[in-house]
């Protein structure tokens, strides 16, 4: 734990999220699956209901949220989504889950700034773009590839990409699943700073280190009315998550995960009576 922090507040022993103290009062949350910080169910969940304890700690005034190792988080694993197509619960465990986590990190009243490194996408891409500040190296690669699995961008885009970039440029990205580079994403605004690679994580703590410093109901206050933008478009949001949740029960979803589990270009049919 940070110097001089104090908190009352238990933690859970995390499977798949690393928990440490650099700062007094900054506590940094570090994405721990595999090589790419896969998501399955257990991680979803854990960094889906994380942000409430965090809400509750007197004990943390600002968080650091990053991926272990070269990547942020590649998103969903290939076993998870497969279950989200076969097993009707499941898929509304996740359509909860997926939920929870927008709704609990737009509430948490503690600024959080994400590192994004490497690879950011689904869930991963998530949690890094609803952070308060973010901060994405030059060549970490930002994608949501919702449209490429055969299912509608959901899980937070729709909610808050056009308020970052736009929505010429959220729905050019959000129905190709383009790639965006770090440098790209800052100057289209999905992105607070670009920094050089090494740099990241480094930069990433300075400003929740100069967060936690400063004035807590003020900084908080100030965040929860600027989140009213993001509740605002609520109701999209809403709709985003039913639309993609329900795709996964039609073709697209299966011949998208077959066509990225054989590392080929889907073959979707192109009848469709939406």
């Amino acid at each position: 734990m940070g110097k001089g922090t104090v908190t009352d507040v238990k933690y859970p022993d995390y499977e798949s999220l690393e928990l440490d103290w650099p700062e007094p009062h900054v506590l940094r949350v570090t994405l721990s699956r595999g090589k790419m910080n896969s998501f399955d169910f257990r991680m979803h969940r854990e960094i889906s209901s994380i942000w409430r304890l965090i809400d509750e700690d007197p004990g943390v005034s600002a968080v650091v949220l990053g991926g272990k190792g070269r990547a942020y988080s590649a998103g969903g694993d290939f076993d998870m989504v497969q279950r989200i197509i076969d097993d009707y619960d499941f898929r509304c465990q996740m359509w909860k889950e997926g939920r929870a986590l927008v709704q609990n990190m737009l509430d948490c009243g503690k600024p959080i700034v994400s590192a994004i490194s490497g690879a950011a996408a689904g869930g991963g891409l998530a949690t890094a773009l609803m952070a308060d500040v973010s901060v994405a190296g030059r060549t970490a690669k930002l994608v949501d590839g919702h449209t490429t699995l055969g299912v509608a961008a959901d899980d937070h885009a729709v909610a808050i990409w056009p308020l970052l970039c736009g929505l010429a440029k959220a729905k050019y990205y959000l129905m190709t699943s383009d790639v965006i580079t770090g440098e790209d994403a800052e100057r289209m605004g999905l992105v607070t700073f670009c920094v050089d690679d090494d740099l990241v994580d480094e930069r990433a703590l300075q400003i929740a280190t100069r967060l936690a410093r400063g004035a807590p109901s003020a900084i908080r206050w100030t965040k929860q009315s600027l989140n009213n933008w993001v509740r605002a478009a609520w109701p999209s949001f809403e709709a985003s998550l039913a639309f993609g949740i329900l795709g996964f029960t039609g073709p697209e979803a299966k011949e998208g995960l077959a066509a990225l589990r054989e590392k080929r270009t889907p073959n979707f049919e192109q009848r469709s009576y939406i």
